[in-house]
């Protein structure tokens, strides 16, 4: 059996270190914001190239944070709008309305599967007060003209990073960037978390940067938002028994951000993992009756997901499941067709739509085998 995913093989990759570091942290007696969050947080805002980065509980929470943050400091209001994709994870949404402010959906591209930037500007209305983009698959989102919009308007940008850990983006990147002009195109790039004025990021497990549970932490150059960010995942508490604030307990515990520590050393050979095993798939499925999402630079896609598309999804996986390999799809049912935004039903997004009903997401991770994906690639072309 070709597995989708195998956590117990991923943590393995590492396990000495892991292991050692899980050690330390039980040996310390300390276990909830002590030195090992202090270390991740510093590490964590230098790789992804921002001033600063607070741990939180989970990737929901960091957006979560991110847009309570804006309403506290009064740079938002309830009803204020928020521009997102209409295909994304339902977190960004949750995130969006936890905090009194609206979702206004936008389609994506289906050949980029990112918000289509040549439809935002239409949707935005005196009440608009932020773009939240989601690198989605691993894919980069952020395009020039995004950017723009934001300085145009005065809107804010927030990135939902939760599945491009290490991703690059170009701060002009209108145009993607060829292989024969990475060099140069190198020079230009920043992180994806750091492009925006606020990113979210998720440690779930089956992440790009994954923790042995639930992890998150939001990345921003702002003090000010940084520093509330922090208060309000630690119960509203700027200093102990002191509360400013109606917050939560976030908190990113010790364990976790030491293991974080760990494989935040071995993303970057973990994602060029990914990417050779995607480029494999790339160059090497034939079928006609499958469809490959545009293949972006190496730098831009960290591949978390690599989505193939089919008419006959259902049919396809099915098939692939029958021959051993197994495959996840991501996701089911669009948002705004989800009974917890049952207001939303009735809407029509063809695209978002389409997205739903026939993508279909492949084994990629670094413990795939080029020999796997090599069975996976000849079970895909043999299909009829």
């Amino acid at each position: 059996m070709i597995s989708f995913l195998s956590l117990k093989e991923v943590t393995a990759l590492h396990g000495g270190e892991i292991n050692a570091a899980v050690a330390r942290v039980v040996n310390s007696g300390w276990y909830l914001q002590g030195k090992e969050n202090e270390k991740f947080e510093k590490d964590y805002a230098d790789y992804i190239g921002t001033k600063y980065a607070v741990g939180c509980a989970n990737g929901l929470d960091a957006l979560i944070w991110i847009f309570r943050a804006y309403v506290e400091l009064g740079v938002m209001q309830h009803g204020d709008e928020v521009i997102v994709p209409a295909n994304t994870y339902i977190a960004t949404i949750l995130a969006i309305t936890e905090n009194g402010l609206k979702p206004v959906l936008v389609e994506p591209r289906f050949d980029t599967l990112e918000i289509d930037d040549e439809s935002i500007e239409e949707r935005i209305t005196p009440k608009t007060k932020a773009i939240c983009i989601v690198h989605l698959y691993g894919r980069c989102a952020y395009t020039e003209r995004i950017g723009a919009l934001c300085e145009k308007y005065h809107l804010k940008l927030v990135e939902d990073n939760a599945q491009a850990h290490g991703c690059y983006a170009a701060t002009n990147n209108s145009k993607l960037a060829t292989d024969s002009q990475l060099s140069t195109f190198n020079a230009q790039l920043k992180r994806t978390g750091s492009i925006g004025d606020a990113a979210g990021h998720s440690f779930y497990p089956g992440k790009n940067l994954g923790a042995l549970g639930d992890g998150g932490a939001v990345t921003t150059n702002n003090k000010t938002l940084a520093d509330m960010v922090r208060t309000l995942a630690n119960y509203g508490s700027e200093r102990k028994y002191v509360f400013g604030y109606r917050g939560r307990n976030s908190r990113l515990d010790e364990i976790q951000a030491a293991v974080l520590d760990v494989k935040l050393k071995h993303l970057d050979d973990d994602n060029a993992h990914r990417q050779a095993i995607a480029a494999y798939y790339y160059d090497n499925i034939t079928n006609p009756l499958l469809k490959l999402p545009f293949r972006l630079n190496d730098a831009q896609n960290v591949y978390h997901i690599f989505p193939v598309f089919c008419e006959r999804r259902d049919e396809l996986q099915d098939y692939l499941t029958e021959n051993g390999v197994q495959t996840l799809i991501h996701y089911p049912i669009p948002p705004h067709k989800q009974r917890c935004y049952s207001e939303w039903n009735g809407m029509e997004l063809p695209i978002t739509e389409k997205i739903h009903r026939e993508e279909l997401s492949l084994p990629i991770s670094p413990v795939l085998t080029m020999e796997e994906a090599k069975q996976v690639v000849e079970l895909l072309n043999a299909w009829k």
